[in-house]
């Protein structure tokens, strides 16, 4: 079984928000679906502290990310806590239905929470559209994109999530990142102690050989 024809169906790349109490919060997801003319559904991992709040809360916002935006959105909302860190405050942001959604976003779409499914590692969401708006004329990024052109990986919390099995060639040297799984093809110890993971930002010590 080939699980990655799976990367052959379409999907998009977003930011969820929601908020826990009165901070905002969110993270990365890359399956959003309208169901009808007014619903979107949205499928966010047992594990991730957006689920809970989503509960809590009744809401959730999408930002819809386009091949432009900032390089930092997705290390910061996708491979970050948001019980660690506010992961809003170095974005510019908009207030819309009380929740925060990013400027640098081809546009949003905030629901209301009228349903839910819990599957054994997801909770399927079905909101209903409260506001929506196009903030730039952008082209969304896809998740066949993320993967083929931004080389990004998805983070085991992600729906979509596939382990990767590595073909090692014979005498190539390689390094993968224990936070996001990028892999780096060479000798990473003549990187200089700044090199950071494309991905997540991580530094360099947090690479292991494989």
């Amino acid at each position: 079984m080939n699980k990655n024809v799976l990367r052959k169906l379409s999907y998009g790349v977003y930011v969820v928000s929601t908020k826990n109490g009165d901070k905002p919060t969110g993270c990365i997801a890359n399956s959003a679906m309208q169901v009808t003319h007014d619903t979107i559904a949205v499928s966010i991992n047992h594990d991730n502290f957006t689920n809970q709040c989503i509960k809590n809360t009744k809401k959730f916002g999408i930002s819809i990310l386009s091949i432009d935006v900032n390089d930092m959105v997705i290390p910061v909302f996708g491979f970050q806590s948001g019980r660690d860190v506010n992961k809003f405050e170095n974005f510019e942001t908009e207030e819309v239905y009380d929740l925060k959604v990013l400027k640098d976003s081809a546009g949003y779409i905030v629901c209301d929470v009228i349903n839910q499914m819990e599957t054994e590692t997801h909770t399927i969401f079905l909101g209903k559209i409260a506001e929506c708006d196009i903030l730039k004329d952008e082209i969304p990024m896809t998740y066949a994109y993320y993967h083929q052109v931004k080389k990004g990986t998805s983070p085991k919390a992600a729906p979509t999530f596939i382990e990767e099995n590595v073909p090692q060639e014979e005498n190539k040297i390689r390094y993968k990142c224990e936070i996001c799984g990028y892999i780096y093809e060479g000798d990473i110890t003549k990187e200089p102690d700044t090199y950071v993971c494309p991905i997540c930002k991580q530094p360099k010590t947090k690479f292991v050989k494989i």
